[in-house]
């Protein structure tokens, strides 16, 4: 079944039985993405965004490897790799893409490696960012923070942290004056 002479052989061109084996190994790529010559060119095309209309109401998070275009209401964390937020549109929750395109409201967290802010936007809340853009009449109250990598939450998150470690110290010396009473 296997044999060493035809794994160390660099040149089997020589043995015809190993042209149909070789030919067999490309095959086996193919065959999972079985449906004929369309499903082989689909990963070539880039498929559409996914669009949530202006009468659709989400309260949830949603997560994609691909584009998302948001015209009505998302009340929770949205991971996409291109965002585009409408004029209509208000996200309450996290907003974490490649590219992230805002018209409409966004309440909450902003990452993106681009942040463009159009003239309708509105944004409340903080934006971390590798590169961002706000436009003249863009509406935008918060902290703007310019990061590297911005969509690992490692360095945001661990901001707050060290602010906790002194509440539990302010404690202390209230046990000693309790027993002083």
């Amino acid at each position: 079944m296997f044999s060493k002479s035809k794994i160390n052989d660099p040149a089997p061109k020589s043995d015809d039985t190993a042209k149909p084996a070789a030919s067999a190994s490309p095959a086996i790529p193919a065959a999972p993405s079985q449906g004929g010559d369309f499903a082989a060119s689909a990963p070539k095309a880039k498929p559409p965004a996914s669009v949530l209309s202006a009468d659709l109401h989400i309260t949830g998070n949603l997560k994609t490897t691909g584009d998302i275009q948001v015209e009505g209401v998302v009340e929770g964390d949205i991971r996409a790799h291109l965002l585009t937020v409408g004029e209509s549109a208000t996200i309450k929750g996290e907003i974490s893409a490649d590219d992230v395109v805002i018209n409409g409201r966004i309440v909450g967290r902003v990452r993106g490696l681009k942040v463009r802010l159009t003239s309708t936007a509105r944004v409340e809340g903080d934006i971390i960012h590798k590169t961002i853009a706000i436009e003249s009449g863009a509406h935008f109250e918060g902290s703007v923070q310019r990061q590297d990598d911005p969509l690992t939450k490692g360095p945001a998150k661990a901001a707050p942290a060290p602010a906790a470690k002194p509440a539990p110290a302010a404690a202390a010396p209230a046990k000693p004056a309790k027993p002083a009473s």
